[in-house]
């Protein structure tokens, strides 16, 4: 599955950033990640994804096997 996630770099750059689970909309957001991930708890969502927005956005070079 591929994510474009350009739109939240640019919203939410430096914060913690809660998706549903289809990885499709933000349900929450917080410099601090159980905050974030508490919102998006009591907003019914079972198995959101928590990550970490760079405040940068650095190219990344890896191989692929």
């Amino acid at each position: 599955m591929k994510i474009d996630l350009t739109k939240i770099y640019k919203k939410y750059k430096g914060l913690w950033v809660v998706l549903d689970e289809n990885l499709k909309k933000v349900v929450s957001s917080d410099k601090n990640a159980e905050k974030a991930y508490k919102k998006a708890s009591e907003q019914g969502y079972k198995k959101p994804t928590l990550f970490k927005v760079p405040k940068e956005n650095l190219p990344y070079f890896g191989l692929i096997k």
